[in-house]
């Protein structure tokens, strides 16, 4: 079929595509066996979700060839029934769940949803209610209503999930204190510093004493308890929890891991906030840097520190330069997420009016973790 150019390599000879007339001739042939069509499309379905990472402390998204896959999968599946989905079959639980954190990573809130549920419906069939697997899909389902704004909502999510990991788990368990973190953090985005304080205390002994002061985790707490810090005003004190989180994270991961640079982008954001511009500019860069470098020009935590820095430079009456890099962002958001992103309106709003509003992106390191 090469010789005939219905199908062709890919440039790095590990992908293919095929012409479309195969796709049609394919298509037809299944028509007229449905049985035949469902069993194919659930094939393709674990073969695509099992190409799919399950993103921890020390793995990177490949944000990219997950934004290939996307379209692969809904084509997928326009051909399988939906009652099929949710069967207690142990392959497409999974499955459902990881397509439910790849949407949920790029914003795409409301497939996320329609994916963690029906990877809830498997998995309250063959595990129960309390199951630590059904436990972890109820989690994310929380973090959706997290990333939305629904803090209460998220908050009863969390709290289901928080219960049973301490009836399933123990307190110390690191998805109990997973949870435990998620939670501190709405109360932080809700301006209850003084109750996320007391979360991320306990929750960084735990940590601590079940994982180990210099833990990817652990220090990821430290990351959050620094950004609390940082709101309430106390700036200096933030530094140096970024500090101890920044030494440790680049021993453990390295200096150009996302989450060691998401700690040296919140650092250049007290910079700015103290009126150290120059300062605040050569830390950006610094994440800049190393996100274009680990994650691409148009990932979301690359196009955050774009936006910072128009901001920066807006605070510094360069205000052409300043446009250039918001409508750099703002591009780079559009086709990362869509026009009805969160990201992008905040974009538009702050290119429209920086000076007064003052908005910022602000990494929030492991708060939302699948």
């Amino acid at each position: 079929m090469f010789s005939y150019s219905l199908l062709r390599r890919g440039s790095n000879d590990d992908s293919f595509s095929i012409h479309p007339l195969v796709h049609s001739w394919a298509r037809l042939r299944l028509k007229s066996e449905p049985q035949k069509e469902t069993e194919k499309a659930r094939e393709a379905f674990e073969i695509i979700a099992s190409g799919l990472k399950s993103v921890g402390e020390q793995i990177m998204v490949d944000w990219v060839f997950e934004q290939q896959v996307i379209p692969h999968m809904n084509a997928v599946c326009k051909h399988i029934a939906p009652q099929f989905l949710v069967l207690s079959i142990i392959k497409i639980q999974e499955g459902a769940s990881t397509l439910g954190n790849v949407f949920n990573r790029h914003g795409r809130y409301k497939q996320a949803m329609e994916w963690y549920e029906r990877a809830l419906a498997g998995r309250e069939r063959a595990f129960g209610v309390g199951h630590p697997v059904t436990l972890g899909t109820v989690h994310d389902m929380g973090s959706v209503f997290h990333k939305q704004g629904q803090y209460e909502k998220a908050l009863e999510w969390y709290g289901r999930a928080l219960a049973g990991y301490e009836n399933a788990l123990g307190v110390g368990h690191r998805d109990t204190l997973r949870t435990a973190n998620n939670m501190a953090s709405i109360f932080c985005d809700q301006g209850q510093h003084g109750k996320a304080l007391e979360w991320y205390e306990r929750i960084l002994a735990g940590k601590e004493k079940a994982l180990g002061v210099d833990h990817p985790s652990t220090l990821s707490t430290v990351h959050n308890m620094a950004l609390v810090f940082d709101r309430q005003g106390q700036h200096e004190k933030a530094l140096e929890w970024y500090e101890r989180v920044l030494a440790g994270k680049g021993k453990a991961l390295g200096v150009d891991h996302p989450s060691t640079l998401s700690t040296v982008h919140n650092m250049a954001l007290i910079f700015e906030k103290q009126g150290q511009y120059q300062k605040s500019l050569e830390w950006y860069e610094r994440a800049l840097a190393g996100r274009e470098k680990a994650l691409g020009v148009d990932h979301p935590d690359t196009l955050g520190t774009v936006h910072n820095m128009a901001i920066v430079f807006d605070k510094q009456g360069q205000y052409e330069k300043s446009l250039e890099w918001y409508e750099r962002a703002l591009a780079g958001y559009e086709k990362a997420l869509g026009v009805d992103h969160p990201d992008v309106r905040i974009t538009i709003l702050t290119a429209n009016g920086a000076r007064h509003l003052n908005i910022h992106l602000i990494e929030r390191e492991n708060i939302l973790s699948f």
